[in-house]
């Protein structure tokens, strides 16, 4: 049972990349799903959820119409579209799984390793 996030990089701002995570198990198919960033010194915070179904999402106002959430059950994968990207946008990205409707990340308990996104000026 894992979460395996990728596709950060480096990327000018205005820019756009789409971050997947890659879930095994059956576990996931029936769990909401979230993203959180980690900025240097800061928090780690809430950006993006999708329900178990892929039929509802809810963002940060931070990144609301920049972002978007998706799931393909096929796949098992969560992705996370980040167009027109910032500099606040810079952190690392964590994707992760709860059986809560929550942007509390305390209520998630499975986590995948971060994917790095750094954007420039």
């Amino acid at each position: 049972v894992q979460l395996q996030a990728s596709g950060g990089g480096l990327v000018q701002a205005g820019g756009s990349l789409r971050l997947s995570c890659a879930t095994s198990g059956r576990t996931f198919s029936s769990r909401n799903m979230g993203w959180f960033r980690q900025a240097p010194g800061k928090e780690r915070e809430f950006v993006a959820r999708v329900s178990w179904s892929g039929e509802s999402t809810y963002y940060a106002d931070s990144v609301q119409g920049r972002f978007t959430i998706s799931r393909d059950k096929a796949k098992n994968t969560v992705y996370l579209q980040m167009n027109d990207l910032t500099p606040d946008d810079t952190a690392v990205y964590y994707c992760a799984a709860s059986t809560r409707w929550t942007t509390d990340r305390f209520q998630y308990d499975y986590w995948g390793r971060g994917t790095l996104v750094t954007v420039s000026s």
